[in-house]
């Protein structure tokens, strides 16, 4: 299969994604798994976020691999690994997995970059790093837009109508034309998802049935406010040097959570990314990438 454009998200690339990568058995689910970049360069671990998966990260993927060995998956619920439909989707089993392919497929010391959901396992191994539970050193994080304070996080519409008594019935409601008005509405106002990356990510979030799972993928809302103090923490005092590289023009965890995080922790490093919105990974992978590449440079 030839793809015009193999860093652009579109069902062409979402085949070629799956091709490349593979399944790993974890507690008797299949995970998928992609990895690259040279086995000598430093260990880098991708956490992606919601409703979408580890696709998110192939607009940046060629730089990535270029300059590290990087493991991205897709969390248990989400993407092209199994989606048990009698399963509580919690946040400890989500990070006990990263934990896992981190231990497993890299082996040693290891950075983490995350994005949306991703941020809070992603908090939770930096609490595991600091109460001395981690097998490998946790190196560094950096956040992409995410929930990292409960307080600041402001639900769509759609997360509150699919967290209430009446998901269940809301997601079978759910189609590809309600997915992209709702999901559009969280990008920048220049850098507004086309039609075919949108039916990039339905694609790939109805497979094995997973948009009938929304609202219990959405657990993570609660989950948060239950282990939001104990998280909180890491960015006050962290284990390891963190960062934030945030789309400023993100409704849900902006401009505002930038503004939070420095008055709790001036000391954590921020780059504000102000053309974009919540997926800055895929609205402005060169420009993201960049910050990346500065904040791992001042190490």
């Amino acid at each position: 299969m030839t793809i015009e454009n193999p860093a652009s998200i579109t069902p062409q690339s979402v085949e070629q994604w799956r091709k490349d990568g593979q399944f790993v058995d974890w507690q008797g689910h299949q995970i998928f798994v992609r990895t690259g970049g040279d086995p000598s360069a430093p260990p880098l671990l991708l956490l992606h976020g919601f409703p979408t998966s580890s696709l998110d990260w192939l607009p940046m993927w060629a730089e990535l691999t270029a300059r590290y060995r990087v493991v991205a998956f897709d969390f248990l619920g989400f993407g092209f690994s199994d989606k048990p439909t009698r399963h509580p989707y919690d946040l400890q089993e989500q990070s006990d997995l990263a934990a896992y392919l981190a231990e497993t497929l890299l082996g040693q010391g290891f950075h983490l970059l995350v994005h949306d959901y991703g941020v809070s396992p992603g908090q939770e191994l930096l609490a595991r790093q600091g109460e001395g539970k981690m097998a490998h050193e946790l190196l560094s994080c950096a956040f992409l837009n995410g929930g990292l304070l409960p307080a600041q996080h402001r639900a769509r519409p759609i997360q509150k109508l699919l967290t209430g008594p009446f998901g269940w019935l809301f997601v079978r409601l759910m189609n590809r034309e309600r997915f992209g008005k709702s999901f559009s509405e969280v990008f920048g106002k220049d850098t507004q998802p086309g039609a075919a990356e949108l039916d990039a990510y339905w694609a790939v979030i109805r497979t094995n049935g997973g948009h009938r799972l929304q609202h219990k993928l959405l657990h993570y809302i609660a989950d948060r406010r239950t282990h939001g103090p104990r998280w909180e923490a890491q960015l006050t005092h962290p284990p390891c040097p963190i960062a934030l590289i945030n789309g400023t023009q993100d409704p849900v965890s902006g401009g505002h959570l930038v503004d939070a995080v420095a008055a709790l922790n001036p000391e954590v490093p921020a780059w504000r990314l102000d053309h974009l919105g919540h997926y800055p990974q895929t609205e402005g992978a060169a420009d993201v990438m960049a910050a990346y590449a500065e904040f791992r440079g001042g190490l």
